[in-house]
This record gives C-alpha cells, structure tokens and sequence, in this order.
C-alpha cells in the first residue's frame, strides 16, 4: 500500500501518541496535521464523525478512532505487533481496552474538584496497576522481548505520570516493580520519545494547571515554592 498517510491530531491526545508510535514501529512515513479541537475547522468534521482525534487519512480516504485505526495498520503494514496466536492476539487487545479504561480513570483523577476526590482516583489507578502487575513480563515488555500493540498503549498512560508533580502520597508506583521496569523500558524507545513534541510536559503543565481542580492546586503550590 503506498498512499499517503497523514494523522490529524492534537499535541495532547494520548490517543494520538499511541497512533504516532505504531506509524513509527512500522517504518512509515506519515505527516501530522494539529488542530484546535476547540474550534474545530469544518473539514475536520467531515473526515471525523465524532469530532475527535486522531484521524488517519490515507490518501483521501480517512480511518478514525485510536484502536481501528492501530488495527488497519496492523492488517496492512509489517512488522506485526500483534502476537499470531488468535488467543494471545485476542488476549493483548483485551489489555488495550484496559488501557484505554485506565486513561479514562487519570481522566478523572486530573479533574477531580477535591482533595478527597482526587486520592480516591489515586487509590482506583493504583487498584488497576496492581492488576497490571501480575500481567506484565518479569522482564522487557509487556509480553516480554518484543514490542507489541498492547506496549503502544501503555506508553503514553505511563507518560502522563512524568509530567504530574505534588502527587507523591499517591504512591501510583509503590510496590510494582514489574510495572516500575515496563515503563522505564517504554520511556527509553525511540517511538514513544517522538510520539510527541519536544514541548509536551510545558503544554501538559499548562492544561493542567489552567483547571480549577485538586492537582492544580497541589501542582501550582508546589511551582510557588520552587
């Protein structure tokens, strides 16, 4: 397949990374196009239904939602990413769902309006990593030597904890080592590190810190005392 391949994204989306990752793990050449998803241009809306990104253009013809399109890329392009066992294939898209719900609950852990709030996200995330922990390799990636989907996932879940500062009573990595050496691991891979932006962290920072929430405050208090 030799059309071309733009993503149309916003720098932000951790959807997005985990598109720009699979596009890079497969040697593909592909341009980024961002948009403002808060004044979405009218072409956008034409090649996106739900008015979100990422969207995939091949040639003219675009491919939206995260995990469809990783499966299209999957079906077209090597290296494979997905296991060829169907069991395994079956049981690796399983744990991406689970990372996808996983984004959903630090979704609501960034929002949350009290501080009460935000230690009961912390306490369901960290409930979640501990499941992870029993599912990752001893060692390598998530199924061990080789990179597969289910590590495109994971990688931009783990980055948000980079950028999250004043949060160290949550304790998200106490105690799950298997989980501690995945993500230093996906830190280190060269897909994940362009998977976005050099001036990710300072526009994550500012999202953050612009919310009227919990771990604003918390981030804010510690910036004024640095």
């Amino acid at each position: 397949m030799s059309s071309a391949l733009k993503l149309v994204s916003h720098p932000l989306c951790p959807y997005v990374q985990r598109v720009a990752i699979v596009l890079q793990e497969k040697g593909l050449a592909f341009a980024r196009e961002s948009i403002d998803l808060a004044n979405k241009p009218e072409w956008f809306l034409h090649i996106s239904p739900l008015g979100k990104t990422p969207v995939l253009l091949v040639g003219a013809v675009p491919v939206f939602e995260s995990a469809v399109i990783c499966e299209f890329l999957e079906d077209a392009y090597a290296p494979a990413l997905h296991p060829q066992a169907a069991l395994l294939r079956a049981q690796h898209r399983a744990w991406m769902e689970f990372g996808s719900a996983l984004l959903n609950l630090i979704g609501g852990f960034y929002t949350a309006i009290d501080e009460a709030s935000l230690l009961r996200k912390a306490d369901e995330i960290n409930a979640r990593l501990q499941q992870v922990e029993l599912a990752v390799a001893d060692a390598g990636y998530f199924a061990g030597a080789q990179f597969s989907m289910v590590d495109a996932v994971f990688a931009p879940i783990f980055r948000y904890f980079e950028v999250f500062t004043g949060v160290d009573d949550c304790r998200f990595f106490q105690d799950l080592p298997r989980v501690q050496q995945w993500r230093r691991l996906l830190a280190q891979r060269v897909s994940v590190q362009q998977a976005v932006a050099a001036d990710y962290p300072k526009r994550l920072r500012v999202f953050l810190l612009a919310r009227d929430t919990a771990l604003a405050r918390r981030m804010g208090a510690l910036t004024a005392i640095i």
